[in-house]
């Protein structure tokens, strides 16, 4: 995440006069940010966590993304101009109840008196709450969303939550799904001292988003058991979770994700003792809310025209919140587009 400015310093345009309002610092916003400073705009960024970042700071492990790369991008940022405001959590509409980043956001400001502010405004909020699996015994303690699992881990590591607010690993540990964040969690569990841990998926190995070669090198290869066509239907126990109850699955025909669909077994229903387990269903899009008359698509994505605009005008989106859960490098490179499409709008 080096060079996150487009342009050498000396050679921005000069001032245009507008200022630009982003939401969300994580990579498409400041993707977006490296390009309008270099075309003059002032750019402000805000972001509900105390340094900026996103999910490269606080939700990917440092093995993957070296911290000092992406703080190297944002001191280049800052020295051309860019003025972020953290621990500011934007709204629209109500203000926010469920989100993880409340637990570090210390100011609150309204997507509405931002517009009003500004001349235009991109959001990158990316997507930061995680799909539950819809079984009984979710909301038990012991079961967590992996991804907030990570963040709470990495947000003490950063010194801004404390030790207690970290959710405990205990000795056995399930995972389940098969992306990268269900990777990393496994990883992580292991460094926080987990003994045994099981990686179990509804498909193979061969339809893992993460890839095959990524659980062979990354989770087998270190000793973590990885469980095909196997998936939970009940987490099990009384003050906390005690036990998973699964079923073996086989694959069907491909369902409109393209993949084989995984179907239950009847009758092949089984239990086994777990002391925490972490779901890692997948992610969906976490815009500021509603307000302005913003449209949201079916799948709680921001809506957008073919030049990232919002049903409001001069308010833009981009990355996650507009595609879904991608990669880094697509979301930097629709964070950078929107800009693109934002200095149009401007002059």
């Amino acid at each position: 995440m080096k060079f996150l400015l487009r342009c050498k310093p000396d050679t921005k345009k000069p001032p245009t006069g507008k200022k630009v309002a982003i939401i969300g610092a994580g990579p498409a916003g400041l993707g977006a940010a490296g390009i309008l400073l270099c075309n003059g705009h002032e750019v402000h960024i805000y972001d509900a966590l105390p340094e900026p970042g996103g999910l490269l700071m606080f939700g990917i492990p440092p093995f993957r993304i070296p911290r000092e790369n992406v703080r190297e991008g944002i001191r280049e940022l800052v020295d051309a101009g860019a003025k972020f405001f953290t621990s500011t959590f934007v709204y629209c509409g109500e203000k926010p109840h469920e989100h993880e980043a409340l637990l570090l956001a210390k100011d609150y400001v309204s997507l509405e008196e931002l517009v009003g502010k500004y001349d235009a405004v991109i959001i990158t909020t990316g997507t930061w709450k995680s799909r539950s699996l819809g079984v009984p015994g979710e909301n038990l303690p012991g079961v967590y969303k992996a991804l907030d699992y990570l963040f709470r881990i990495y947000a003490h590591q950063l010194g801004y939550l404390p030790k207690e607010k970290v959710y405990p690993t205990g000795r056995k540990v399930l995972v389940v799904g098969a992306g990268l964040t269900a990777v990393d969690a496994a990883l992580e569990a292991r460094e926080q001292g987990a003994e045994k841990i099981i990686v179990a998926y509804r498909r193979t190995i061969n339809e893992a988003p993460a890839g095959r070669k990524t659980i062979e090198t990354e989770l087998i290869a270190k000793g973590i058991e990885f469980r095909e066509l196997i998936n939970p239907v009940a987490f099990l126990g009384r003050d906390r979770v005690e036990r998973v109850r699964f079923v073996k699955m086989r694959l069907g025909p491909p369902d409109k994700s393209g993949r084989p669909a995984p179907e239950p077994i009847p009758g092949s229903e089984f239990e086994e003792e777990f002391v925490t387990v972490l779901i890692a269903a997948g992610e969906i899009a976490t815009p500021p809310g509603k307000c302005l008359g913003m449209e949201l698509n079916p799948d709680g994505t921001i809506k957008v025209n073919e030049k990232m605009m919002t049903t409001r005008r001069g308010v833009f989106a981009a990355g996650d919140v507009v595609t879904g859960p991608s990669l880094i490098g697509k979301a930097l490179g629709s964070g950078m587009r929107a800009a693109q499409f934002v200095d149009e709008f401007l002059r």
